[in-house]
């Protein structure tokens, strides 16, 4: 590599940097536009968004007596398994689908409104968690019906969430940019997220393969990253012991991601508005 290379490879390094900063700076704007989002989305309607929160309720309890009946399991253990497995999971389910179409979608604000990239990821994981918020409701009143142990370990759901966001950002970045060079990612990742929802601790969990006579089947999902985002923001709200290797494995995951988002945005940040 030559002097003029690496010279320019790390102009659009701190390139791509300061579209980040200058992105998160623009908070006022993208905070706006996610509010906007939400709004226009229900205009017109009486219970806005929660509306989502009914459906996601109604899917949670209808799915938790269902499971529980089926693998014999406590309702008061499994219906709040359940709904926080579906509440993460629509998190991180939009942040992947909604992240591979984020430029696409917003195409005309890219050409015609002079701001950083990354105002338009910080747009949709905020509304992505403002919707988070409105469906912790339901677990809250599951909760109330049915109390948890909690202590002080529960806390450790906020740096949680904040790896949640953080992981959000960068899956943001990444497939957004790829699914704007190749369309067919969007599509593909519909299929593939789909699958890893059954594949993933949500509706069962690990007495549920051992009730099924299924243990090696539990080594093979530990192979499903999803598993250790899922968990470690549930288990601090059921109650449940830690694991550190969820901890670790997620830490390790959002270092690699932002490696690659930070490769991404060097390479192919100033592509994007001719890509859309």
């Amino acid at each position: 590599m030559t002097f003029i290379d690496a010279a320019a490879q790390s102009r659009s390094l701190r390139r791509a940097w300061r579209d980040l900063v200058e992105g998160f700076q623009r908070r006022e704007l993208w905070l706006h536009l996610a509010w906007q989002d939400i709004k226009q989305r229900y205009r017109r309607s009486v219970l806005g968004p929660f509306w989502i929160t009914i459906a996601t309720g109604t899917t949670a309890v209808a799915m938790g007596l269902l499971y529980s009946k089926l693998f014999k399991l406590p309702l008061e253990e499994h219906l709040p398994y359940v709904t926080l497995g579906l509440i993460v999971w629509n998190l991180i389910n939009a942040s992947i689908l909604e992240g591979a179409d984020v430029f696409v979608a917003n195409e005309g604000l890219i050409k015609q409104l002079p701001t950083p990239l990354s105002v338009h990821v910080y747009r949709l994981v905020w509304r992505q968690m403002i919707l988070f918020a409105h469906n912790m409701i339901i677990f809250v009143i599951i909760a109330v019906i049915y109390p948890k142990p909690w202590s002080w370990t529960v806390l450790t759901v906020i740096p949680a969430l904040g790896l949640i966001v953080l992981n959000a950002i960068w899956v943001s970045l990444c497939f957004g940019i790829l699914a704007t060079r190749y369309r067919d990612i969007s599509p593909l990742l519909g299929s593939l997220v789909q699958l890893l929802f059954f594949m993933t601790p949500i509706i069962w969990n690990e007495s549920t393969l051992q009730q099924q006579g299924a243990q090696d089947y539990a080594r093979i999902v530990e192979l499903n990253p999803l598993l250790h985002y899922l968990d470690i923001v549930r288990a601090p709200l059921l109650g449940a012991d830690q694991e550190l290797r969820h901890w670790i494995v997620v830490l390790v995951l959002t270092v690699v991601g932002w490696l690659v988002a930070a490769f991404a945005m060097r390479q192919y940040r100033a592509r994007v508005p001719y890509w859309v």
